[in-house]
């Protein structure tokens, strides 16, 4: 089962400690809507009161001038509240716009820190939905659920003591029939998770198959299977009106179910108090105060129930969120490695040793269940070290492993630093197979990651890649659209030269750099890979080509019948 398909998950607690714990924006939250719940809590109480007071004097006769005062401390409450309710929802709109930021900032170092391994077992494009459309959800979430959830835990205790205070048999009916409310919601509630989880899965599942079919539509052209793809996409969409449906379906029914046990529960306390007023035993103002507040008491809970389903969404993404960072906070790649902590006190990183040095001895990569054999090098500045074989022998899953891409055994070190405790951007630059490019200019893709690009050092590495011809300013669609094969893949080649001459990376790693070049513009690529070697670089390079043994002052051979299952 795909982790897209996985059962959906019941948190079953009304707000995950999780959220106090990643979103830090999240608490003054809780203390600034706790206060303003309190304030809201006594403008009801105060304008049944009022108001209790103007209908009974209007009842008795009371003058107009004796009157007025009572009105206008009405109307000021009314205008209390409303201004209460607006700030409520600034304050969580507030909120909700930074604990969005937080979560996507958080979520970001977290995929940082469990690094491009774990990254590759994932789907990318459930990430994606989760950290863009799941997370925007958060506005209902907080904007409606928590406020209400904080006004149900305030309010109905304060309300519901005061009902006692005035009418001890109306507190009692309110005290005995509010729990079939919570009953109910739980119950609702349960039912509204399962269904909204199967909806968050499924369009996790139809953003995965959408982006699959686009990347490889291409193929699926070739191969006459476009419309096949199209039919799995129309019917993933199918299956996910369907679970938006049922969703509202239940959405319906439980608003239903909820207003209809608040009013019937309503109603036993209005007919509670009209015997009582009829016999004598209870005063009009008691009973039209107690009548005006018992309504304010059942409304908060079931305007939780309400906002649940709004929030519901929200919920699901968070729960993947805090997954990924749960799994962060427990990978061992959490602790600050000692090697960090030392180049952090020393100012950042320092510059390699003149003879830095890249070791791996006995190193054997993980790939899924095989352990790859074992791969002994040394290379060092000034050398170009050549990794060849067949097709599957472990070449790239090599490099994968130096990038922090797979898991490997044995021992490899740079610099005398372990590389397990440094990240690949402090060392390496690569080049894969696949150009990996991003939509924007020439000179965006080869400067990535640099905040002030240098324009001469992008133009310098696009010629020492052969795409000298490219002008830096051209801009590129999706994926690098706009560029032939070679093209993306000699940009990707310069983006790597790029961060060696910027002084970021002293290893360059190339995986197939010429699979795409013709053998003219092939020979000139090695010819300036040979003089960035000279010039002090290290270099790794991956290739079929027997024309790259020109240039390379050790060859190391994998072989693929030395896989070990």
């Amino acid at each position: 089962m795909s982790e897209t398909d996985a059962p959906p998950r019941v948190n079953g607690k009304p707000v995950d400690p999780r959220l106090l714990r990643y979103a830090s924006a999240s608490r003054g939250f809780f203390v600034a809507i706790a206060a303003i719940a309190a304030a809201q809590t006594a403008v009801i109480v105060a304008f049944a009161w009022l108001l209790t007071r103007a209908i009974t004097g209007a009842i008795d006769g009371m003058p107009w001038a004796d009157l007025a005062p009572t009105l206008g401390a009405l109307a000021l409450v009314v205008a209390l509240r409303a201004v209460l309710l607006w700030t409520r929802e600034a304050v969580a709109a507030r909120a909700a716009a930074r604990v969005q930021g937080q979560l996507r900032a958080t979520l970001v170092e977290a995929i940082g820190v469990l690094g491009p391994e774990w990254l590759g077992a994932r789907n990318s494009a459930a990430l994606a939905v989760t950290a863009g459309r799941g997370l925007d959800a958060l506005e209902a979430y907080f904007g409606r659920y928590l406020p209400q959830l904080v006004q149900t835990v305030v309010a109905t205790p304060l309300i519901l003591a005061v009902m006692w205070w005035q009418d001890w048999i109306s507190g009692l009916t309110v005290l005995l029939t509010l729990p079939l409310i919570p009953i109910f919601m739980v119950l609702i509630g349960l039912a509204t998770q399962s269904v909204q989880q199967r909806q968050w899965r499924t369009l996790q599942r139809l953003a995965s198959r959408f982006a699959d079919t686009v990347q490889g539509l291409s193929t699926l052209k070739v191969f006459g299977r476009q419309h096949r793809a199209a039919a799995s996409i129309e019917r993933v969409t199918g299956e996910y009106r369907r679970e938006t449906m049922r969703v509202l379906r239940v959405s319906f029914l439980s608003g239903f179910a909820l207003e209809f046990l608040a009013s019937i529960a309503v109603a036993i306390v209005a007919v509670s108090i009209g015997f009582r007023l009829i016999d004598g035993t209870l005063t009009l103002a008691v009973g039209l105060f107690v009548l005006l507040l018992a309504p304010e008491a059942y409304l908060p809970l079931r305007q939780v129930g309400v906002q649940f389903h709004a929030a519901a969404e929200g919920v699901a993404a968070t729960d993947d969120v805090f997954d990924v960072l749960d799994a962060a906070r427990t990978s061992p790649r959490a602790e600050e490695p000692v090697v960090e902590r030392a180049r952090s006190e020393q100012g950042g990183t320092p510059a390699p040793g003149a003879h830095a040095v890249l070791v791996l001895d006995r190193v054997r990569v993980r790939r899924g269940e095989r352990m790859l054999p074992a791969v002994d090098l040394t290379a060092g500045p000034g050398t170009v070290t050549l990794v060849e074989g067949p097709s599957g022998a472990g070449k790239s899953s090599l490099i994968a492993a130096l990038r922090g891409a797979a898991a490997f055994g044995g021992e490899a070190s740079w610099d005398g630093a372990d590389l397990r405790a440094l990240a690949p951007s402090e060392w390496l630059a690569w080049a894969g197979q696949r150009p990996g490019l991003l939509t924007g200019s020439i000179a965006d893709n080869v400067a990535l990651g640099d905040p002030t690009p240098d324009p001469a050092t992008v133009r310098r590495a696009l010629e020492l890649a052969c795409a000298d011809g490219l002008d830096p300013a051209q801009e590129l669609g999706v994926q690098g659209a706009g560029l032939s094969g070679g093209q993306a893949q000699r940009v990707a080649v310069a983006r790597a030269f790029y961060r060696h001459l910027c002084g970021d990376a002293a290893v360059i790693a190339l995986d197939e750099p010429s699979s795409a070049l013709d053998p003219r513009t092939e020979g000139r690529l090695w010819r300036n890979i040979r003089l960035l070697a000279d010039e002090g670089a290290t270099v790794l390079l991956i290739s079929h080509r027997t024309s790259a043994r020109a240039i390379a002052d050790q060859v190391v051979r994998l072989e693929p019948s030395e896989v070990l299952a």
